[in-house]
């Protein structure tokens, strides 16, 4: 299959090129420089178009003009003239429906898709977009989100005029799963497309998310990053960090045990350690009323001794770096874990609940 894909160097084009080629398809792009000649040699071969250039900040206004209306009038001339109905996706915007110039062209250029589709037969689908955000959008030109990412993440201020203004989203990778999935599928509609899920949020909460994002890294602590729209506007920010940003430290505590160091923090998940331990060394001795904890030896030998606290029952577990074995601590179980190999033992640690230093749910004991 091949397609060809106007704007292929823009944002959604990039994302949309990568994601065409993971599933074997040709790409065949049509930007600026590309001459109509040579367009029109490929058209026996390809089987769909996305058409995606557009301008929604030229120097001047015939650019909405030239760009838009004229350009998508130029692309369904060279399809008409394949006789065969090629299908066609188009990248239309939700400023359609507002009365400037962005959106005037825009509506023009739906005006002859439709058409194209009428006359040739060809499927087409038209995407009323709202704001897209994702990785390799250009900040500081049209999308907030972009700004905000990389401004936030390089310690740059940001604007806000109207806190409470909301916006409507959508996330690049759906808006690409959605144009794959209708070529893949190879449906035939003449209909406007709708991409799911669309967001709504404010830009103060916009901004307040962001910033959280940075202050994870001071205080460990990260959101719930892991569906929906934080997902989503996580996985952009961090696409903004320059590569001298794409790591960082953690405060190490050592002392003649070894050391210590909180990884990663989570208000509903708890959080994740890590802790090292000379040869003979033991550490622990302490019980938890309601605190549970699960570690994983990931080098050296250890041994994980339990006691319960009313009936005196004892239990020990033996464990090593690669056994893969998790040892999970009991309320009401005072429990340590020792080095009984010669090499250092590392060991990495999760709690259920971040620690409390007023109320660390934390006892002192000694398992014999």
């Amino acid at each position: 299959m091949r397609v060809l894909v106007t704007g292929a160097n823009g944002f959604i084009g990039r994302n949309l090129t990568v994601r065409l080629v993971e599933h074997n398809i040709d790409v065949v792009a049509w930007n600026r420089d590309t001459s109509i000649a040579s367009i029109s040699e490929s058209l026996p071969s390809i089987d769909w178009v996305v058409h995606l250039a557009a301008a929604n900040r030229p120097t001047t206004e015939d650019g909405f003009v030239t760009d838009n209306a004229e350009f998508t009038q130029t692309v369904v001339d060279v399809l008409s003239k394949a006789q065969r109905p090629i299908p066609l996706i188009f990248s239309s915007s939700s400023q359609v429906l507002l009365d400037n110039s962005y959106g005037k062209t825009k509506r023009i250029a739906e005006g002859a898709v439709c058409a194209y589709g009428e006359r040739s037969g060809a499927p087409v689908s038209i995407y009323r977009l709202p704001g897209v955000f994702g990785k390799w959008c250009k900040p500081n030109y049209n999308s907030v989100v972009a700004t905000f990412c990389y401004n936030i993440a390089q310690g740059l201020a940001i604007s806000i005029s109207d806190p409470t203004k909301e916006l409507a989203l959508v996330y690049i990778d759906d808006v690409v799963t959605e144009f794959v999935n209708v070529i893949l599928a190879k449906k035939a509609m003449l209909a406007e497309g709708v991409v799911v899920p669309q967001y709504q949020v404010s830009l103060a909460t916009l901004a307040e998310k962001i910033r959280s994002f940075t202050q994870s890294r001071v205080n460990l602590t990260l959101a719930d990053v892991g569906t929906g729209f934080d997902r989503a506007l996580y996985a952009t920010y961090v696409s903004y960090l320059q590569p001298e940003q794409f790591s960082y430290t953690v405060p190490r505590y050592v002392d003649p045990r070894g050391e210590f160091a909180e990884l990663v923090k989570h208000p509903d998940a708890g959080q994740v350690s890590y802790f090292t331990a000379h040869a003979g060394i033991t550490r622990g001795g302490h019980y938890h009323h309601t605190k549970t904890e699960k570690f994983l030896v990931i080098r050296g030998q250890a041994r994980f001794c339990f006691r319960h606290l009313i009936t005196n029952e004892t239990y020990e577990v033996l464990t090593q770096g690669g056994d893969g074995r998790v040892v999970e601590t009991i309320p009401g179980w005072v429990h340590d874990i020792t080095n009984i190999g010669i090499e250092e033992l590392i060991v990495m640690l999760w709690a259920n609940e971040i620690f409390d230093r007023a109320q660390p749910d934390t006892v002192a004991a000694r398992v014999i």
